[in-house]
């Protein structure tokens, strides 16, 4: 046993991903006997050897998970009237335009929702735990300044 090299497997959800196909259609050939599989308890397992012939090239090793968090939020401000609403949505707007250095985990996506009626600005946040956090310390400046 100690010359053999352990054969990697693919479940079928990571051979869908790595051949941009649905699970369905991956469990469908495995079940028609277009590609190769073996049911380890309630689940398929498909040998690299047999993805390798079924699609004619090398296969991709299985993508490695790596932890990534985000943060999505909505800060509300009442009582804020349109010109303020103005600043603070440039504001905004320019620190998540300026972060787009740092990977897509820091990348900033913002929306903003101004209610005149009710006075009430919702800005929506979504991006990287850092990003976000320095955005939210932005906000809270611009707040303290005063009108």
């Amino acid at each position: 046993m100690d010359g053999m090299v352990q054969q990697p497997y693919y479940s079928v959800d990571q051979v869908a991903s790595l051949l941009g196909l649905h699970v369905r259609t991956i469990r469908t050939y495995v079940r028609d006997g277009r590609l190769k599989a073996t049911r380890v308890g309630k689940q398929y397992r498909i040998a690299r050897e047999d993805l390798e012939a079924f699609t004619g090239t090398p296969a991709p090793s299985p993508a490695r998970r790596t932890r990534h968090a985000e943060v999505s939020g909505i800060v509300q401000i009442d009582a804020i009237g349109p010109e303020a609403t103005t600043r603070l949505t440039n504001t905004v707007m320019a620190v998540a335009m300026g972060r787009h250095g740092g990977g897509t985990g820091d990348r900033l996506r913002v929306e903003t929702v101004y209610d005149e009626e009710r006075a009430s600005l919702k800005i929506i946040v979504l991006g990287g735990l850092d990003t976000a956090a320095d955005l939210l310390k932005v906000i809270n400046t611009v707040l303290e300044q005063p009108e």
